[in-house]
């Protein structure tokens, strides 16, 4: 799959945000223990969600195309650093394409990602690379902005057809990181 030419990789967007302080909230109030979890992040970006993943104690991959890893590892370098809990390390992973095996063996135990539903090509692709990264005790949190509804129901669709979804109610959110223009789903093997 080509990527987007663009900014995608280097853009701070408001799921993502909503995403790492959800976890960060989700630690905290001990609803999800990441402390030496395997987590794949797709789409990493700027890396936010896969920095925060490891500062709170998980095995991070934090994954993109190749011409978004430069600065993808630079921002995991320059903020990864002294006593973190987890680890991070960057790799390259385009979507559709055969997986390593050091990303399904074992299966990772959470795959996150922001931002990540956005054109039908790259849900075909991003439903190919779910199924075949995960396994029954992978749980996938996917955070995502509300922006275009007949890709949502594509992503949905094609998402019931290999897995049980649902959606985290705002409860749940970071209290002070909350965006009614943001959704996150979770979603398990069937």
């Amino acid at each position: 799959m080509q990527g987007i030419p663009g900014v995608t990789g280097a853009v701070m967007w408001d799921s993502g945000i909503v995403l790492g302080k959800f976890l960060e909230h989700a630690v905290e109030s001990k609803t999800i223990m990441l402390q030496d979890k395997k987590v794949i992040e797709l789409g990493s970006g700027c890396g936010f969600v896969g920095c925060i993943a490891a500062l709170l104690g998980a095995q991070v991959v934090l994954t993109d195309l190749p011409d978004r890893l430069k600065l993808l590892k630079k921002n995991v370098e320059t903020n990864l650093y002294g006593n973190v809990r987890g680890t991070a390390k960057v790799e390259e992973l385009t979507w559709g394409d055969n997986l390593d095996t050091d990303f399904t063996h074992p299966c990772p135990d959470y795959v996150l990602g922001s931002d990540v539903i956005y054109s039908e090509e790259a849900v075909m692709h991003l439903m190919e690379t779910l199924t075949e990264l995960c396994g029954r005790q992978t749980t996938i949190i996917l955070a995502g902005e509300l922006r275009n509804d007949a890709i949502l129901e594509y992503f949905l669709e094609a998402a019931t057809k290999e897995f049980v979804f649902g959606r985290i109610d705002q409860e749940q959110w970071h209290p002070d990181y909350c965006s009614s223009r943001v959704v996150i789903y979770v979603l398990t093997k069937k």
